[in-house]
């Protein structure tokens, strides 16, 4: 299936600028972008070595963002990254 075409408005142009400005959560969506199967929460302290509350922080801002997507099962929760709104966030800024 083909990956769909997004556009961004202005709104969530800026809310992704604002998330992929710190570090942490760039380092956590490339680790969630190279992960073989949908990675978890816990998946993601580990790798960074942040206290839930801080990872579940960072989560937040990349899901407003739109960057990442939650299945929720349960207690837990996969992570899957939005490569079509990544694409289309590189599209727009490299229009600028």
């Amino acid at each position: 299936m083909p990956a769909r075409k997004v556009e961004l408005d202005d709104r969530q142009f800026s809310l992704i600028a604002k998330a992929l400005a710190d570090p942490n959560r760039v380092e956590m969506l490339r680790r969630i972008g190279e992960a073989k199967d949908a990675p978890t929460c816990s998946c993601v302290r580990d790798w960074l070595g942040l206290a839930p509350a801080t990872v579940s922080h960072h989560l937040k801002e990349l899901e407003n963002a739109g960057l990442v997507r939650l299945e929720r099962h349960g207690k837990f929760a996969s992570l899957i990254l939005q490569r079509d709104v990544l694409k289309a966030y590189a599209r727009q800024l490299s229009a600028i």
